[in-house]
């Protein structure tokens, strides 16, 4: 058996940055994952300037762009017609998935972390775990940061996620010979899925499509995509489309239980209404990091969960006042209301574009939206449970 004092499971941007940041602190760390990087991951890969500032907090350097495409200009449709295209905006950044994380990665091992990628778990308890013919490790510590199908969050709560509240996407990789990045805007179509939307985003050698929103109302999610790759001019036969779960604010108000931490996708923690979670995927994993390495300089690991649950307290706050603005942008009784206020008010549009790149946050965006809503609309929210 090796003992380290954090194990840290999946090596995606909550993995890496747990790791490096506990590693920085002096800390043994071993970071595991069943993939061999660099490898493929389904994401929209959007990089805000928020997250690129919690890149540089947790790495010490400013992530590497060159591979990404930058857009300062976004078009926004809603059941096939153009509702606004906004200009000038705060830059937004589309990555792959498969350059930022096997870079975030690299920094990782930099830092000291002994690399267990490309390793299978087949045991796990609270303090150990058995790779699939390999060692047995070890800690005092274990951060899950293993997606939204998380291994560590089923051997705490019996399952990984709620089916009933838990989103679904899917998408594909376009290649340029069918829609070129230079021709097509960063486009957002509203209502492309039940209580959720459609995205194109440009990306260097493709453009990422894809429709995503809660996997209960939308059993249909294969028709919807089909549809909305048809509105884009995209063939819809014959072509591969990937599927994934998406914990869309479904956040778990205990990430963990005493020693045992989750991060990232794993407790849920991908905001509801953009979709984005790279940004919390980074933060959170300095957090977990954080609490793990101040309970075991204090000699108590079991307090680890305590200490990351109170560091949470902000982004919790954030995603549950989310989760009720939700109801006002996907549900589809107010859809069309809040699509009226859209076309109308240019503060409306430009608190929602600031939100997306990271430069607003939820509080302030509900008090701007709320108080242009009509007053019928506004009387139905109070109502609902």
């Amino acid at each position: 058996m090796t003992q380290f004092d954090i194990i840290v499971i999946g090596a995606g941007p909550a993995g890496s940055a747990a790791a490096t940041w506990a590693a920085k602190q002096g800390r043994s760390v071993a970071l595991i994952d069943k993939a061999a990087f660099p490898r493929t991951k389904l994401c929209g890969g959007l990089f805000t300037e928020r997250s690129r500032a919690y890149y540089h907090e947790i790495f010490g350097q400013d992530v590497d762009l060159t591979h990404a495409v930058t857009r300062d200009e976004i078009a926004f449709w809603y059941d096939g017609r153009e509702l606004a295209v906004l200009k000038d905006i705060p830059p937004l950044h589309l990555t792959m998935r498969l350059d930022l994380d096997t870079t975030m990665l690299t920094h990782a091992l930099d830092a000291g972390v002994e690399d267990y990628t490309g390793h299978h778990i087949s045991e796990l308890t609270e303090t150990s775990l058995k790779l699939r013919n390999g060692p047995i490790l070890s800690a005092a510590v274990i951060i899950g940061a293993d997606g939204v199908n998380s291994v560590v969050a089923k051997q705490l709560f019996g399952k990984s996620f709620d089916t009933k509240t838990i989103g679904f996407g899917l998408e594909i990789e376009a290649p340029l010979s069918e829609q070129n990045p230079k021709n097509h805007p960063l486009r957002i179509d509203f209502a492309a899925a039940t209580w959720g939307y459609g995205w194109s985003f440009p990306k260097q050698g493709s453009t990422t499509v894809g429709v995503g929103g809660l996997r209960a109302p939308n059993p249909d999610m294969k028709d919807h995509m089909q549809r909305y790759m048809r509105t884009l001019g995209l063939p819809s036969e014959e072509v591969k489309i990937k599927g994934h779960h998406l914990p869309f604010g479904d956040f778990r108000p205990t990430p963990g239980r005493a020693h045992i931490l989750l991060a990232g996708d794993a407790a849920g923690l991908v905001d509801p209404i953009t979709g984005e979670g790279i940004g919390f995927a980074m933060k959170s994993g300095q957090l977990a990091a954080e609490a793990a390495c101040n309970a075991l300089k204090s000699n108590a690991p079991h307090t680890a969960i305590d200490l990351y649950k109170a560091e949470l307290t902000d982004m919790h706050r954030n995603l549950r006042i989310a989760r009720n603005l939700r109801r006002i942008i996907f549900a589809p009784r107010w859809q069309k209301a809040f699509i009226g206020t859209f076309r109308r008010s240019g503060t409306v549009r430009m608190m929602y574009m600031r939100l997306l790149a990271g430069e607003v946050e939820y509080p302030e965006l509900a008090r701007r939206v709320l108080t242009r809503l009509p007053r019928y609309l506004l009387n139905a929210i109070r109502r609902t449970p």
